[in-house]
């Protein structure tokens, strides 16, 4: 699929270029990329997800503050915290993830998606990959 193509897919919204193979690839099933667009101050970078990928549960750990913010810019995904039902996510949603939410995110099983990342400044910031969505669960979502 040409670049073209997937911006096309994204809603024609693709703002920011969707960057290299992301570097944190081994806690996503599926393609994604990312395009860091600052690390100066507050990180933001930016996440594409072929249809399909979602990455692992994930915490945002912090001794204060911390956390993340997701803006979406394009295509249909899912957000979900831990014991919680998902949400569609469509451009223009804003998810504000507070540090210590176990949680993922990634695309519809039929839909390119994308969103800036934007770490939450806060005191020792690190954040605890676990295990990966089940295909069962990613399943039953539309």
């Amino acid at each position: 699929m040409s670049i073209e193509q997937i911006k096309q897919d994204l809603g024609g919204g693709a703002v920011f270029d969707m960057g290299e193979v992301n570097p944190y690839g081994q806690f996503f099933v599926g393609e994604s990329y990312l395009k860091m667009l600052t690390t100066e101050g507050v990180g933001v970078g930016n996440v594409t997800f072929e249809p399909g990928c979602r990455n692992n549960w994930h915490v945002h750990h912090a001794k204060s503050g911390g956390g993340q913010i997701l803006l979406v810019t394009g295509g249909r995904g899912w957000y979900q915290e831990w014991g919680k039902p998902a949400q569609e996510l469509h451009a223009g949603d804003v998810v504000n993830i507070p540090s210590g939410v176990k949680h993922w995110h990634g695309a519809a099983g039929d839909s390119w998606f994308q969103h800036l990342a934007i770490e939450v400044p806060g005191e020792e910031t690190k954040t605890e990959w676990c295990e990966s969505v089940s295909d069962e669960d990613y399943g039953k979502l539309l």
